[in-house]
């Protein structure tokens, strides 16, 4: 088995009053463009609201703080998401002459510190990372806004996604939450597909029940930061790392990436069939699957070939 984006959130931090009235607005991006397309400032009013006027119809106060937006895509990890800061910071710098207070080392800093996990995951203790917490999704900031406030959001953000799980099936299986969370984010990078979603997810539950290793390339490629465009050497499938799931069976360590809504979705509700394997077809999107160690083995190799 082989390799293979969510509204508005608006921060509620910032120097400024206006910047902390900012509200949430939710939702989900379907798909991860091009960056020039995604990677981008807008400039307009903080709050959607016309500034106070006087009886004579001017205007008064302060002018409003220049809206800025930056996309997450579902299934970006962490490092991926100090980049797409950096990005946004180049082009409201260069676009907009404006200069936000992110910072992308002190993104990826934050992300990777040991943390205590969100609500909900209290009895998980501290986890290696926020990976899996920063919920991918379109924030709105101003130029004020710290990295911990947008973080802050990110994980306000998952944390409402969260609480619309039901996890009693997921609990039946002895699971718990952060192993789900680490289910859908390897859910989020191998399908492409959104119907294969919760087939993945059995192929999962099954070989966890099965005590079979998940033999998943993802999430190689996570723990030996082998880029989608690389292939996997010989090598590397000897690896020790502990995100190594042809080697090791059972769950990695953390989420491989942050998962959207869907993901989170189908990995605590997997569908009702015996699959053990599944393998990319020629057409580089969609799988084959089955239960049947044969069939899998005889399905032509095509899609191995897929960047």
């Amino acid at each position: 088995m082989e390799e293979r984006p969510p509204g508005v959130t608006r921060h509620r931090g910032g120097a400024s009053p206006a910047a902390r009235a900012l509200a949430v607005v939710g939702g989900l991006i379907l798909g991860v463009g091009v960056l020039a397309a995604i990677a981008f400032a807008i400039v307009g009013r903080g709050d959607g609201a016309s500034a106070p006027e006087t009886t004579a119809g001017t205007t008064t106060g302060p002018p409003p703080k220049p809206v800025l937006r930056i996309v997450f895509p579902e299934g970006f990890t962490i490092d991926e998401m100090a980049q797409r800061v950096r990005a946004v910071n180049k082009i409201a710098e260069q676009k907009r002459k404006i200069t936000p207070k992110l910072n992308p080392r002190q993104y990826a800093r934050i992300g990777d510190e040991k943390s205590k996990p969100p609500q909900g995951f209290q009895h998980e203790g501290r986890v290696a990372s926020l990976e899996g917490f920063l919920f991918p999704a379109t924030y709105e900031f101003t130029e004020d806004t710290t990295t911990r406030e947008l973080i802050a959001d990110q994980e306000d953000a998952f944390i409402r996604a969260w609480s619309q799980l039901d996890l009693r099936y997921s609990k039946s299986k002895n699971l718990t939450s952060y192993d789900v969370l680490i289910i859908a984010s390897m859910i989020e990078k191998e399908v492409q597909v959104p119907k294969e979603r919760a087939l993945v997810s059995a192929v999962i539950y099954n070989r966890l029940h099965a005590g079979m290793a998940l033999q998943i390339d993802a999430t190689l490629r996570y723990g030996l930061h082998i880029a989608p465009t690389e292939p996997i050497h010989v090598s590397d499938l000897e690896s020790d790392t502990p995100y190594n799931t042809r080697k090791f069976p059972g769950l990695t360590p953390t989420p491989i990436a942050n998962p959207g809504l869907a993901s989170l979705q189908a990995a605590a509700h997997p569908a009702k069939v015996d699959y053990l394997y599944y393998i990319r077809k020629p057409d580089c999107k969609s799988h084959f699957f089955t239960a049947s160690e044969a069939e899998f083995n005889s399905y032509p190799r095509g899609g191995l070939n897929c960047g």
